[in-house]
């Protein structure tokens, strides 16, 4: 193999320079010159996807009012989207996300939750310097979004993304207490009433009684259900007109606990979740 000597300078590599089209340069801009660009048809697609929360289903007039599109444009719009999987006709001619969507809607939903959330979460770590926990339900799940530990060394700690059971954690019971009983079957059944503790409840019927009283309070307690020595606190966010998905929480070793100091955090947490749904 031949050797470069020290007087020879090294070869350089050939740069391939690639055309930018025009039209490309401009397209990141913001003012009224970019709509030559856009599609119309994409643009109407989107604005009907976007009418959909993916809770209510939309019939075709309410999809024609609140896009502004006639009848017949909308239909084809519906037509078109039903076709291609994005959207589902239900069997009363009604069109709801289809389920690919709705877990984007989901996620999207349960950011915003989570943003608006944090710093009432902060607020409620720093008064009572223990573990606050912020969880949301995703189809037959509920899982943790969020998380402040505390800084005892000896605590109860969370971890984002943990799928929680639904019969012995306390966010897990507020949130699957306010679902209707078909979908509090199914979650039941997918995650199984497996027991934890000596403490967790395997009964449902007695499951079911406690469901009961959490609707009536907002509340849930989870008393050394799914951890020896843990007590959790649990609030359902309730906003006007919508069944309850997501829920907070304050964990503590029940060391720490007293008679007083539960009352102030219970207290404290259905305040926090008032505080949290005024925001939204």
């Amino acid at each position: 193999m031949p050797r470069t000597g020290q007087g020879d300078a090294p070869k350089s590599e050939k740069v391939v320079r690639r055309r930018i089209p025009q039209w490309a340069l401009h397209s990141k801009d913001t003012d009224s010159s970019n709509e030559q660009y856009l599609l119309r048809s994409i643009g109407r697609a989107i604005d009907v996807l976007n009418t959909f929360d993916g809770k209510q289903p939309l019939a075709l007039k309410e999809v024609s009012q609140r896009t502004k599109l006639s009848e017949s444009t909308a239909f084809r719009v519906l037509l078109t989207l039903e076709r291609n999987n994005y959207l589902v006709q239900q069997m009363d001619g009604t069109y709801q996300l289809a389920p690919k969507l709705q877990v984007g809607w989901q996620m999207e939903n349960a950011r915003v939750l989570r943003e608006k959330a944090r710093p009432v979460l902060e607020h409620l770590a720093n008064r009572f310097n223990e573990t606050v926990s912020f969880a949301c339900m995703f189809d037959d799940r509920i899982q943790v979004l969020d998380c402040v530990e505390t800084f005892h060394e000896i605590r109860i700690s969370n971890r984002v993304g943990r799928v929680l059971p639904p019969h012995c954690s306390a966010m897990g019971k507020a949130i699957t207490a306010f679902q209707d009983r078909q979908l509090i079957d199914r979650i039941l059944e997918v995650y199984g009433l497996f027991p934890r503790t000596p403490n967790t409840i395997v009964d449902r019927n007695k499951l079911f009684q406690e469901f009961e009283l959490i609707r009536q309070t907002g509340v849930a307690y989870d008393r050394e259900e799914s951890v020896l020595g843990g007590l959790c606190i649990g609030a359902v966010i309730r906003l006007e007109g919508q069944i309850p998905v997501a829920a907070l929480s304050v964990s503590t070793p029940l060391a720490r606990m007293t008679g007083t100091r539960e009352q102030d955090t219970r207290d404290a947490i259905l305040e926090s979740a008032k505080s949290i749904a005024l925001l939204l």
